[in-house]
């Protein structure tokens, strides 16, 4: 038998709608999908404590609890990555340490924890502490191809993760590249070589992923990730009713009813008729090019995004042919936030510039010196030569650099809130800007609903300029209004969806 755990509550969304589904489009499906019979629900973390704040005017921390009310056999389980947490710099050990105790403590079962340039290092602490909180420590290998990551480079980082406490591996392919061939032969090794369940999460980009779960399932995967079929294919997982009709009747079945699937894709599709003008639809084809340039749909996002507002739309193709070399320059670490932000921006810059690294990014500066990581490979030397300019690059852990934290953002935050929670602490040491900007608006009232509700009258007076002043509401229907002039926007600009899909990274 193989286990399914589901993801149309985190990466199903991440993945096409830019990480926008609200809670309340949650906690209607939340207890039916706690019957089916997963092994896990895959249901924060990644972009979503960023996005609920920033965009939705929702706490993150209040979501989680919400869905824990409700979801009470399944275990829910998050993604982290790693020092970074749910941000994209490292935080120190501390900030670490509460922000896992406390995630765990508000309903958080499984941690998925991995680390953009697969070094242990960056995991240990998170791994550490999940174990120490009671919860299931999943340790990851980013999937990737290059000349320097091999099977035993792989199977290497397996045994290093279960020494530091990994209960269980992820063979994590974000890109959505990874072959039938080489999902069997990690996984075959992983359980021989380590001896812990392995899971396996592809994405639908190439169009491989759902022969790459058959074909690790054959191999001893104890588990694999699929997304309900509204929030399934192309950039995010392959579809969980077609993997469960698959894997029927043979070894492998998950006996799981597909009635019940069939019930709650038919809820989703409702919940995807709300979001419909966020989808672009570029993020539900199969994009057989990531086999050769290994750029996943969030990062392509960002580059369209960046391009277009140079009006270079038209030089993609040179990038996408030049992010391959930026990679190899920087040792050919995998393309998962942030690395995918630090090579595509470096790429951008080195055509629009004319000139391979004229100018050097901060991130690719700092990525050099060593504070990200130790990078897979070597880093090209005249590239470390003009970067370090006879300065050495660190090679310790990046945050034993980093002095702790937390009571200074527990005391700035309560000059903003002086009753302010753990949690409002920890959302506040993440996302300081984000964080009090959140807040403000918040004193002042302006929640997701009243918003929404705001934006309703708006436009309704816009497109009714003749209607009488006490004429009655028109009942929603459709698509929200919010929704709506999303679509208008689209229309105006046809830049509104890729620039918001590349802000929200995974």
């Amino acid at each position: 038998m193989v286990a399914i755990t589901e993801t149309v509550l985190r990466d199903g969304h991440q993945s096409l709608i830019a990480t926008r589904m609200r809670t309340k489009h949650m906690l209607p499906a939340a207890e039916r999908l706690d019957a089916v019979g997963y092994r896990s629900l895959e249901a924060w973390g990644g972009a979503t404590f960023d996005v609920c704040m920033r965009y939705l005017h929702e706490d993150p921390w209040e979501r989680l609890r919400q869905l824990k009310r409700r979801i009470r056999k399944t275990p829910i389980q998050m993604l982290l990555r790693g020092q970074n947490l749910v941000g994209y710099r490292h935080y120190p050990d501390d900030i670490v340490e509460r922000f896992v105790r406390r995630a765990a403590h508000e309903g958080v079962d499984i941690f998925r924890v991995f680390d953009a340039l697969n070094d242990p290092r960056n995991m240990e602490t998170a791994l550490r502490v999940v174990r120490a909180a009671g919860a299931r420590a999943q340790g990851t290998i980013c999937y990737t191809q290059s000349p320097v990551h091999t099977l035993e480079s792989f199977v290497r980082l397996g045994r290093t993760l279960s020494e530091l406490g990994a209960e269980e591996l992820c063979l994590k392919d974000m890109g959505g590249f990874m072959p039938p061939s080489d999902a069997a032969s990690l996984v075959r090794a992983l359980v021989k070589e380590v001896g812990l369940p392995v899971v396996v999460h592809t994405h639908s980009s190439s169009g491989m992923s759902a022969m790459a779960c058959m074909a690790a399932a054959d191999a001893g995967a104890t588990a694999v990730d699929s997304a309900l079929s509204p929030f399934a294919g192309g950039t995010s997982q392959p579809p969980t009713e077609s993997l469960v009709g698959a894997f029927r009747g043979g070894p492998h079945d998950p006996r799981l009813d597909l009635g019940e699937l069939a019930e709650l894709a038919e809820y989703f599709q409702g919940v995807l008729a709300h979001y419909r003008p966020m989808l672009d639809l570029r993020s539900l084809q199969t994009d057989p090019g990531i086999l050769l340039h290994q750029v996943p749909g969030g990062m392509l996002s960002n580059l369209l995004s960046q391009l277009k507002d140079q009006d270079q739309l038209a030089r993609l193709p040179e990038v996408l042919a030049e992010i391959p070399r930026v990679r190899a320059d920087l040792g050919y670490p995998p393309l998962v936030t942030p690395t995918s932000q630090i090579v595509g921006a470096q790429a951008v810059v080195n055509v629009l510039v004319g000139e391979r690294y004229l100018q050097v990014t901060r991130e690719v500066s700092d990525y050099v010196h060593g504070l990200y990581g130790h990078p897979p490979g070597p880093i090209d030397p005249t590239l470390q030569a003009k970067v370090l300019a006879g300065t050495p690059a660190i090679t310790g852990r990046p945050a034993d650099l980093l002095a702790p934290e937390y009571e200074r953002m527990l005391a700035e935050v309560r000059a903003i809130v002086p009753s302010a929670s753990e949690e409002e602490a920890l959302s506040y040491a993440v996302f300081p800007t984000v964080y009090s900007a959140y807040r403000r608006a918040a004193d002042q009232g302006l929640t997701a609903d009243v918003l929404d509700a705001a934006a309703a009258g708006l436009l309704v007076a816009l497109r009714s300029p003749s209607a009488s002043a006490g004429a009655e509401s028109p009942v929603a229907t459709g698509p929200s209004v919010w929704a709506r002039d999303g679509r208008a926007r689209l229309m105006r600009g046809g830049r509104w969806v890729a620039e918001t899909r590349g802000r929200a990274g995974r």
